[in-house]
């Protein structure tokens, strides 16, 4: 059976991967995508879909309520796929407000929306409500801690954990109180395609390309469990088409890698592949900073759920996906280099200033 999805911040960097991921899968659906472009947000992530006769791109915000009944409505939407979000720790350090008003006050707009519209169809039984979370909404792990699981407390320890602990709160509420037919995942750190400057692997990469310092927060050691995107798409389209509404499941990579080590191993793929670094080896520009306020020391995810009820696993290696996407940023300096705007660098100033010293 057809599905008609409407996916909120599909324009950003995992939701823009689960399009593709979708419109290749499933030619047949009809996907509408709504995002705010805001600085994230990047409309030339979907040139490869834009043309596709059932696709359509909606610029707007998921605040707006009266926008997103109207989509519902026009598009009779089935499925959403709630991926919208501000997701950068540093960010909501420094602006925790626009956290709070996207993450909580975005989510119970949709939630609310859908719920109005759900309620009024005649086959309610096929629709779904996928939120797209985060493993920091359960804090920070010790060395010898057991992975996160999903009966694990939320934790969370900087405002943008926070504000997606409060969104999941409120998807769990709406299943519960109104029976909405709701699902949440729990991701750790994504990699891959068309993901945002700021963020650590892209960062990395591209500051070794103009032979800038690679900033490392504090001694490095924090440990990241690392997905590659294109493993959660598939992991979520399991969720959708198998997963029971009102569970949460983790998606994890089976990938725990302390930060530094993960630099390290940036820098000797880029050596391998990048003939002409203005900085050879590349390692010698790694530059230990300050570490930034309420770091979370580990994350780990626990995804046996996945793979014992839905048979779902990860395919790729750390190894093998950072390949692919150095690869990526070595064969795409036209999408990045636009991204480094002026408006960038001094939001990049900012953080610098703020955090890093």
């Amino acid at each position: 059976m057809s599905r008609r999805l409407l996916v909120t911040g599909g324009a950003g960097f995992i939701g823009a991967n689960f399009v593709h991921h979708w419109c290749r899968l499933y030619p047949n659906d009809r996907v509408v995508v709504l995002d705010a472009l805001t600085y994230a947000g990047n409309l030339s992530n979907l040139k490869l879909v834009q043309e596709q006769e059932n696709f359509r791109f909606v610029l707007g915000n998921i605040c707006d309520a009266s926008l997103v009944d109207k989509i519902l409505v026009e598009e009779n939407i089935d499925t959403i796929a709630h991926f919208a979000a501000e997701s950068h720790v540093d960010r909501s350090i420094l602006s925790p407000g626009a956290f709070i008003q996207t993450n909580v006050v975005g989510t119970f707009t949709l939630l609310e929306s859908f719920r109005q519209y759900w309620e009024t169809k005649a086959q309610p039984d096929k629709d779904l409500f996928l939120h797209i979370s985060t493993d920091e909404v359960y804090g920070s792990l010790s060395p010898n801690d057991p992975a996160f699981s999903e009966t694990t407390a939320y934790a969370p320890n900087s405002p943008y954990s926070a504000s997606k602990a409060g969104s999941d709160h409120l998807v769990r509420a709406y299943y519960h109180t109104y029976k909405l037919p709701t699902i949440i995942t729990n991701c750790s750190n994504n990699y891959g395609a068309f993901q945002f400057p700021e963020k650590l692997i892209p960062l990395m990469c591209i500051n070794i390309l103009m032979g800038k310092p690679l900033p490392v927060y504090g001694d490095g050691k924090n440990v990241r469990d690392w997905l590659y995107v294109n493993d959660h798409c598939h992991a979520l389209d399991v969720v959708i088409h198998q997963g029971k509404p009102g569970e949460n499941y983790n998606i994890g990579g089976n990938n725990e890698v302390e930060n530094i080590s993960l630099v390290k191993t940036l820098c000797q793929i880029m050596d391998e592949l990048a003939p002409d670094l203005p900085v050879r080896p590349s390692e010698k520009l790694i530059t230990f900073v300050k570490d930034r306020p309420g770091h979370d020391r580990r994350y780990a995810i626990n995804a046996n759920k996945l793979k014992t009820e839905l048979d779902w696993s990860p395919s790729m290696t750390i190894t093998e996906g950072l390949r692919l996407t150095v690869q990526w940023y070595l064969e795409n300096h036209d999408w990045w280099k636009p991204l480094l705007s002026e408006e960038y660098q001094a939001y990049y100033r900012q953080i610098t200033a703020a955090v890093y010293e």
